[in-house]
């Protein structure tokens, strides 16, 4: 049985976001057809559910535009993390010699989602989690997909220009981020004076701002603008401040499934070789959404750096 010696990808952070050119074309060559030589002699965990069920399960956000959103009237969240863990459904049929396989979506929250990568009830979560070590300690994650960082959400003409200006004033974060943790530790360890309140879920957290229940929303930067995108709201709203945390973003799945991490990994190296990565980045960032926004956001120099670790070339 041919096996593939497999390279873990290495992100370098930079102290301030910093932008690359830009990526341009299509894919140039083909995905490896499926074979038995990529087929594992013995399935276990994720491989044999899949196997067994023929279904691979989605986990996906609501509201994280661009990463994972419902829309009517598509039928199917829709978002750049989607289109990635659908590159790893594609291998996974590879690593099943070609099985057919249905992928389900299941919707879940920035409180739900660990837990339902844990309990098997999906078996990819792709929305807009952090990578990190606590988290580390109870799931997996893919190479990283993406680098955000954790800034403030206000009205135009408030006069908050970062979380110093919070003092007595309410923040709005939602439940189960790394960021509520963030802005709770800093509002403890400096004593700034903010009423903290959680929200169960992103859309909640924007409407308590836009309806005046809250002085600012904190969450990740690209999920901010996204929100101002989305709901044409740049006339009222504006994101402010300096990067609070940095926020490395990566696709779950089960912890100690060797079979399925390798999986992963294989889909990402896949991707990066035939240009899909670029493509999917593009269709995401650089072009008109399939909804119809222009999010405008060329490849930061530490994504591209990612992407050629695993394999990506003319970066």
């Amino acid at each position: 049985m041919k096996r593939f010696a497999l390279a873990a990808a290495v992100l370098a952070f930079a102290s301030g976001p910093i932008f690359a050119e830009d990526l341009i074309g299509a894919d140039t060559t083909a995905p490896p057809v499926a074979s038995e030589e990529n087929t594992p002699a013995i399935l276990s965990g994720t491989l044999q559910k899949i196997h067994d069920s023929g279904v691979v399960t989605i986990g996906y956000r609501q509201a994280s535009f661009p990463f994972s959103y419902a829309r009517p009237p598509s039928p199917e969240p829709l978002g750049y993390s989607i289109d990635l863990c659908l590159g790893i459904v594609d291998e996974l049929r590879r690593e099943l010699s070609g099985a057919p396989l249905r992928v389900a979506y299941a919707p879940v929250t920035a409180d739900t989602r660990m837990d339902a990568v844990r309990s098997g009830a999906v078996d990819l979560e792709c929305g807009s989690t952090t990578n990190n070590l606590e988290r580390q300690r109870s799931v997996a994650f893919s190479p990283v997909i993406f680098v955000a960082g954790t800034k403030l959400m206000v009205r135009r003409g408030s006069g908050i220009g970062s979380y110093r200006d919070l003092d007595g004033k309410t923040l709005v974060v939602t439940s189960g981020t790394t960021n509520e943790m963030a802005l709770k530790l800093l509002n403890e360890k400096y004593k700034l004076g903010i009423k903290i309140i959680s929200a169960k879920d992103h859309e909640e957290s924007y409407d308590m701002l836009a309806q005046g229940k809250a002085d600012a929303f904190a969450t990740d930067d690209v999920l901010l603008n996204g929100f101002i995108i989305a709901k044409r709201a740049e006339a009222g709203m504006e994101v402010v401040g300096d990067f609070i945390t940095y926020e490395p973003y990566g696709i779950m799945f089960r912890k100690d499934d060797p079979l399925m991490a390798e999986a992963v990994l294989r889909a990402f190296q896949t991707m990066a070789r035939t240009r899909k990565l670029s493509s999917i980045y593009r269709k995401w960032f650089v072009e008109p959404t399939p909804t119809g926004e222009i999010v405008n956001l060329p490849i930061s120099a530490q994504l591209a750096e990612t992407f050629r670790s695993l394999g990506a070339e003319d970066y």
